[in-house]
């Protein structure tokens, strides 16, 4: 008797082992795997290179879209064609203008939530440059007058204070001197879609951000109802806090179904 019913305990112990496993298993599946992320102006993919490290390290596929910069048009052209790529659901990132991109993008069928870094979440009809004249510019802010072909340059002066205050400035030095060519035209395009009406969207405000009003950020994130989270960063935040912007992505891949 006693060894049957030691029996039927060990069976029952390895059936709730099982269970949970079973239960982790199931879990693990179903959360999204498939990361994009999309850089902004002044910027090339490679600042992500902390938040690919973290994440990649996590098992997450990650892919980071390096934008022409040319025209909004263009820019979205490059990152619908990472997500033809994805095997499957796809958490969608975009950084400052970048974030003009994905909206533009997300309508994508593989993009199953946004996530929206110091960035621009529009909405149909409006542009990065509509949100950035809402209020008065930090006067850290370098952004210089478009040149005589249309392109925007950051001032070498103004880059380390106000586009990355919380990044050493050797390092800030070199992303200067590798800033993109960003076409004007890009700033003032208006996107002509919002998916994050029916996707879910996330929202990180980088409350020392001299770029973009940490005030502005949160605007346009409570009309496009994203989940919010601040982050006490500058406007490259995500360099300088790889840690809790990728914490941000993934808890968009865990939440979302």
């Amino acid at each position: 008797m006693k060894k049957t019913s030691i029996l039927k305990s060990v069976g029952s112990i390895l059936s709730i082992f099982f269970i949970l496993l079973g239960g982790i298993s199931v879990s693990a599946q179903s959360m999204i795997k498939n990361v994009v992320l999309v850089h902004g102006a002044f910027v090339d993919g490679s600042g992500y290179r902390g938040i690919y490290d973290i994440l990649s390290k996590k098992g997450y596929h990650v892919t980071v879209v390096q934008n022409p910069l040319s025209s909004l048009a263009d820019d979205v052209e490059a990152t619908k064609a990472a997500l033809d790529r994805q095997d499957g659901p796809t958490i969608l990132v975009g950084h400052s203008y970048g974030g003009s991109v994905i909206t533009e993008a997300g309508d994508h069928p593989k993009v199953a939530a946004l996530v929206y870094i110091a960035a621009f979440q529009l909405d149909e009809g409006e542009s990065a440059l509509d949100w950035a004249k809402t209020e008065p510019g930090s006067p850290k802010n370098g952004i210089l007058p478009a040149d005589e072909k249309g392109i925007l340059y950051y001032d070498k002066e103004k880059f380390h204070d106000g586009f990355a205050a919380d990044v050493p400035k050797a390092q800030t030095d070199f992303m200067y001197a590798s800033q993109g060519r960003f076409a004007a035209a890009a700033l003032a395009a208006k996107v002509t879609k919002a998916p994050w009406k029916t996707k879910p969207s996330y929202g990180i405000v980088a409350t020392q951000d001299e770029a973009i009003l940490p005030s502005i950020q949160r605007k346009m994130y409570k009309k496009g109802n994203a989940k919010i989270t601040e982050i006490k960063g500058s406007h490259a935040v995500f360099i300088s806090h790889p840690q809790e912007v990728a914490d941000v992505i993934i808890r968009a891949s865990k939440e979302v179904k």
